[in-house]
């Protein structure tokens, strides 16, 4: 799906883009895989705020995406429909089991309504199907991979995005991450053929703040513009410089070149090769 420019019949839109939605088939989502989702605005279950610059936004409907596939082993499936989903960045296909169940997917880009999927431990390698790591052919592009045994896929699940099997080693498979970093997964695990649809995602140009607003995305203040009670980088005349060595945190913590992974984190011994590695390799 293409990205379309819009005429510039304002400041706002002569840089916008928008997604062409010429490829979806179906206007209104599958009533009985969708409920209603509250917008909580960055706060958690006590009611504080804890992720700034959140709040608004247009109101939305929540498709309920099958991640695991697997509870419908071996049944084949059609694809009803292409749809649009406001909560995430990929496109969902509705699936028509031979069973009579429906069920969405995240769509693999190129999939097609009228196309036959299936998922199982072992099955023809094609877009949309799913099947267990150690069966897949190394080198295969693949997405929404399940990375703890049962639990449905976790990772690869936005836009265009893909990992890439390099291969297995004992009871583990070798993924090429979208990221660079290449990672150990037990082989038993599940990941979908193909890459994640609406590819073209990346290409959209906002254009102006108020669709951000649309978004649910609050405006963002520079700390220098601040009080001094509000922000390490705060006080002084006007637009002035903040005054320190290295930027700050609203919180008073080093803001730049400091790593904030877990340095003893339990899942570093399934990585083979981090991302920075592969940067300092290129």
């Amino acid at each position: 799906m293409p990205v379309r420019k819009l005429k510039p019949t304002s400041p706002g839109r002569r840089k916008m883009s928008v997604a062409d939605f010429s490829g979806l088939t179906k206007k209104r989502p599958e009533r009985s895989l969708t409920k209603g989702k509250k917008s909580i605005s960055g706060r958690n279950n006590a009611g504080r705020l804890t992720i700034r610059h959140r709040g608004g936004g247009h109101k939305r409907l929540y498709r309920e995406i099958d991640f695991k596939r697997t509870a419908k082993t071996g049944v084949p499936g059609t694809i009803a429909s292409i749809e649009y989903d406001p909560n995430r960045s990929a496109r969902i296909a509705l699936i028509h089991y031979a069973d009579g169940d429906k069920r969405y997917m995240l769509a693999a880009e190129g999939l097609q309504v009228g196309a036959e999927v299936v998922c199982a431990e072992r099955t023809k390698v094609k877009p949309g199907n799913r099947m267990q790591l150690q069966y897949i052919p190394s080198g295969y592009k693949i997405y929404n991979l399940e990375i703890t045994v049962g639990r449905g896929g976790r990772i690869v699940r936005s836009a265009g995005t893909s990992a890439t099997l390099a291969g297995t080693d004992d009871k583990y498979a070798i993924i090429d991450m979208p990221s660079g970093e290449v990672r150990r997964v037990l082989k038993v695990c599940y990941a979908t053929i193909g890459t994640v649809s609406n590819s073209d995602h990346s290409l959209v140009r906002i254009g102006k703040a108020g669709r951000m607003r649309w978004l649910g995305r609050r405006p963002q203040v520079l700390g220098k513009s601040m009080n001094a009670v509000d922000h390490p980088h705060g006080g002084g005349e006007g637009h002035s410089p903040i005054g320190l060595k290295a930027p700050k945190t609203p919180w008073g913590k080093k803001a730049l070149g400091v790593k904030t992974r877990q340095p003893k984190k339990a899942s570093n011994k399934f990585i083979v090769r981090t991302r920075a590695q592969k940067k300092k390799r290129r």
